[in-house]
């Protein structure tokens, strides 16, 4: 007989959520997730499935009280969504899972799913490279670009070195660039208007740099920064975090997703995650969509 309880104390939960969730991709630390707990400080609904000792179900949740919802555990919030991605539903099978969202204490919208057999309704596309499928050659994978396009390409990243071009890594004082250029660019619809998001990340960076995962790069054109990014490497996975641009320098973007590329290519990782986002130059750069998925209970109109 499988008995279902619900936890709302975070050491216990913690104890669950290791037990449960694997430990293969960054988001799927605990470690990870505590860094946004402890600025955004939701209320926790930890739900578990037990059939005698054996946990058959798990269902971490979080109350965003603005959206009246509970979310995936943290409940951080960008522009009224949850932003971390590779959500995880551990049971050993779904049939578990309206169960547990029945013991749910209100509504539920459980964003950015991984896949598994079951789930129906794309949330949003995230975006992989994959360096083992060009032989972790950066010139075969630019030869998937057309003729045209490569050209237009060089085009763009020579006007760049013209002007020379200086690749800096994992200065922890960029942080507060990242943030200016992204407040600059985008003002109140930016991750880090929200000062719970921006130290959010901050103490991320502060975990990556302290575990060996922290991968800053700046990039200076003429001497001054026109780009700057935060991504981690864990588990042979290079995943994109957050960046910016600078509002002189048009086209640095390009500039520094092809040098992620191009370093992911010469380090041999296994994967680049851009995540999700609908930018163009993300099919442009011939990246893979990956649909995550998203499940609300009771159903929406929206699903």
């Amino acid at each position: 007989m499988v008995k279902f309880e619900i936890i709302s104390d975070l050491e216990p939960g913690r104890e669950i959520w290791e037990r449960t969730v694997p430990r293969d991709s960054l988001t799927d630390l605990w470690e990870v997730r505590d860094c946004f707990q402890r600025c955004f400080r939701r209320p926790a609904a930890f739900i578990v499935a037990r059939e005698g000792d054996e946990i058959t179900g798990f269902l971490p949740l979080s109350w965003i009280e603005e959206a009246g919802v509970w979310g995936y555990f943290p409940g951080e919030t960008w522009n009224g969504k949850t932003w971390l991605e590779g959500n995880r539903l551990p049971a050993r099978d779904l049939g578990v899972l309206p169960d547990l969202l029945a013991c749910a204490p209100g509504p539920c919208r459980l964003r950015y799913l991984l896949p598994r057999p079951g789930l129906e309704t794309i949330d949003e596309t995230g975006y992989l490279f994959a360096p083992p499928d060009y032989g972790y050659g950066f010139d075969k994978y630019l030869a998937e670009f057309s003729s045209k396009s490569r050209k237009r390409l060089r085009k763009e990243m020579d006007a760049f070195h013209s002007r020379g071009v200086e690749f800096l890594y994992d200065r922890p004082e960029d942080f507060d660039l990242i943030v200016e250029m992204n407040i600059s660019r985008f003002g109140e619809a930016s991750y880090f208007a929200d000062p719970r998001f921006r130290e959010s990340f901050r103490e991320l960076a502060g975990l990556l740099r302290e575990r060996g995962w922290l991968r800053m790069t700046t990039v200076l054109v003429e001497g001054r920064p026109a780009a700057c990014d935060l991504g981690a490497v864990y588990n042979g996975v290079y995943t994109l975090l957050a960046g910016g641009t600078g509002a002189d320098y048009p086209g640095a973007a390009k500039l520094i997703n092809l040098h992620h590329i191009e370093r992911a290519c010469r380090e041999r990782f296994e994967l680049v995650d851009f995540l999700c986002g609908d930018f163009s130059w993300k099919t442009l750069f011939h990246l893979t969509p990956r649909p995550l998925y998203l499940i609300t209970s009771p159903i929406s109109d929206e699903d």
